[in-house]
């Protein structure tokens, strides 16, 4: 919070990215170091110190430029998963992974200590490439129904213990 830190869904973690205010022209040098926002038509959230430096704490949501200045990161390549739902209780979104595991693997659920407590997080899919990732997120919107965020699937993220 007090560092000048991002979350973003998919840019690698510790990529360093300014984000400038195009409200303002101010801008802010920033490491990604979460994911986020879970939100639609938000790109990046940025700690309180990253807000300050581009005097985006009043308003909370500003449009911005996000520039990635660290060298050799294609924020394209890897690998990507897609976020089908979010639960405060773990039986829900075990439910779910039940549901859908006839038709889609591997799926994950993971735990999320935020602010506002615990969430479940279900995301099925591990995608090579951004792209295919958001073509697979809109087979599962238009074949499910779902509100789906394409996320980079993190190192760790797909151990045992959140399937």
């Amino acid at each position: 919070m007090y560092k000048l830190t991002a979350a973003h869904r998919t840019l690698p973690f510790e990529t360093m990215v300014r984000v400038t205010n195009l409200n303002n022209g101010k801008s802010a040098v920033v490491r990604i170091t979460d994911r986020g926002p879970f939100v639609d038509n938000r790109i990046i959230d940025l700690s309180l110190a990253a807000a300050r430096e581009v005097d985006s704490v009043g308003a909370g949501v500003v449009p911005v430029r996000v520039e990635v200045l660290s060298p050799g990161v294609d924020p394209n390549v890897g690998f990507f998963t897609v976020q089908v739902g979010a639960f405060r209780e773990r039986a829900n979104a075990e439910r779910l992974r039940d549901r859908l595991s006839p038709a889609y693997s591997p799926i994950f659920i993971q735990q999320y200590d935020s602010p506002d407590g615990i969430f479940y997080r279900v995301r099925v899919g591990k995608v090579s490439g951004e792209e295919a990732a958001h073509q697979f997120g809109e087979q599962l919107r238009d074949r499910e129904g779902f509100t789906t965020f394409v996320t980079r699937l993190d190192e760790g993220t797909t151990g045992g213990g959140n399937r």
